[in-house]
């Protein structure tokens, strides 16, 4: 069977950025920057990450001239998937070819969940949405059930694409359908003894109920629906609270993109509160996306009318974003800081 290739024709989204970041709504929300940090692993040990993807390694190396070859490739293949996507794309056929050639079904799935990704990674989301459904059509027919933790992966991605597409009606069943699965499942499992079904086990379905939770908020966010991606975004903070810690970075960002639907909603105080925590505990772990965290701080505050505070926020995150050389951000906030000036103008 022979993946879909990449072509001209398929590429629905923005080129190499990645697709997802096509339905982050908080730039539609005025002065707000949304976080870019990838919102499929959440840190939890994934299906494809684990069983599949050691078996996608041994049977990689076995059918490499060399051991040394084969650890090479494999390794390559993940590492090039957003600098080199079209390196990758070769590799990733290449791969399915010989999988196919020798009936290996489960390298065959791991590699097309990675060709998936990486249509997804590149904007190419009808070639993604092909190749997902391929990956879930040989799970179920090696009789996976549906509500089993890797379908449910796929199910989110898939309604992201549809959310990317603006297919609202197949977006929303998407959602719904992982929220809701996820919810049955962990309200039917929680009394499990350890020894029927681990503790990992189970933080690993509530945080891929809690990554579920976090993606259809900020699509209920751009689509403005602020209140509802409120409670959205409640359940997963707490979530990422009670599992990662308060000073995991995604548990930051949380508190930031909570801070921007209570913003919306003109909820300032509170809104301000979650924003300012986030910032102070993302300069203590030095958080990769610290720059855009603070660009949301200033943004509070200068809704609430605090704008000498919100321009000395403003200039931190800009140095900060010149440090991380992230030319979006930079341009993003250059562009709030003249609105704040005109804004600080005209009350004079």
């Amino acid at each position: 069977m022979e993946a879909p290739r990449s072509s001209a024709r398929n590429c629905t989204g923005p080129g190499r950025r990645a697709a997802w970041e096509s339905v982050q709504a908080c730039q539609t929300l005025q002065g707000f920057q949304p976080s870019r940090q990838c919102r499929w692993k959440w840190h939890r040990a994934s299906f494809f990450e684990t069983e599949l993807a050691e078996t996608f390694r041994s049977f990689f190396q076995r059918t490499s001239q060399a051991d040394r070859t084969g650890r090479e490739n494999f390794s390559h293949t993940l590492s090039i998937m957003k600098d080199e996507p079209e390196e990758a794309e070769l590799i990733l056929h290449e791969a399915l070819r010989l999988a196919i050639q020798s009936d290996n079904k489960k390298a065959i799935i791991y590699t097309y969940d990675l060709m998936a990704n990486l249509a997804f990674i590149r904007g190419q989301l009808e070639n993604a949405e092909k190749l997902f459904k391929a990956t879930m059509s040989y799970l179920l027919g090696g009789g996976m059930q549906q509500e089993d933790n890797a379908i449910i992966e796929i199910s989110l991605k898939l309604a992201s694409i549809y959310a990317a597409q603006n297919r609202q009606e197949f977006a929303l069943a998407g959602y719904e359908f992982c929220i809701s699965t996820l919810e049955e499942k962990i309200e039917r499992e929680k009394e499990l003894a350890e020894d029927i079904l681990s503790v990992e086990e189970k933080a690993n379905t509530h945080l891929l109920l809690g990554m579920c939770l976090d993606a259809y908020a900020r699509y209920l966010l751009f689509s403005k629906q602020p209140s509802q991606a409120q409670r959205m975004y409640e359940k997963a903070l707490h979530i990422s609270e009670e599992i990662l810690g308060e000073r995991h970075p995604q548990t930051i960002v949380l508190m930031s993109d909570l801070a921007t639907t209570l913003d919306a909603q003109g909820h300032f105080d509170e809104a301000c509160a979650y924003v300012q925590r986030a910032s102070d505990l993302a300069r203590q772990v030095g958080h990769p996306e610290l720059h855009m965290v603070l660009s949301n701080l200033a943004a509070v505050l200068m809704h609430r009318e605090r704008y000498a505070q919100a321009k000395e926020i403003y200039q931190e995150a800009l140095k900060q974003a010149e440090l991380k050389r992230d030319e979006v951000s930079i341009q993003h906030i250059r562009k709030e800081l003249a609105e704040l000036s005109r804004k600080s103008r005209s009350l004079t």
